[in-house]
């Protein structure tokens, strides 16, 4: 079977050098350069979840955590 692109084929941290399974998506985007129906994903482990939140966040990027294997259809701009 071929996967469709922007399939998720692994289910590891995306956190560097993590090689934990993840039970969590990190789904956000960069508002000056994608609409909000564009979601990128990170996928994260219960220990780095919080630091891959925090990370884009700082950036002033809109981002929400979900359950990993649920997705999102848009994220929305911070405070909406």
């Amino acid at each position: 079977m071929i996967d469709l692109p922007g399939a998720i084929t692994s289910r590891r941290c995306s956190r560097a050098g993590c090689k934990e399974e993840a039970t969590w998506a990190v789904n956000w985007r960069n508002p000056r350069i994608h609409t909000p129906d564009r979601v990128k994903v990170w996928l994260a482990c219960e220990e780095h979840r919080d630091y891959l939140y925090d990370y884009v966040d700082a950036r002033g990027f809109p981002v929400t955590n979900t359950p990993a294997g649920v997705a999102v259809e848009s994220v929305p701009e911070r405070g909406e």
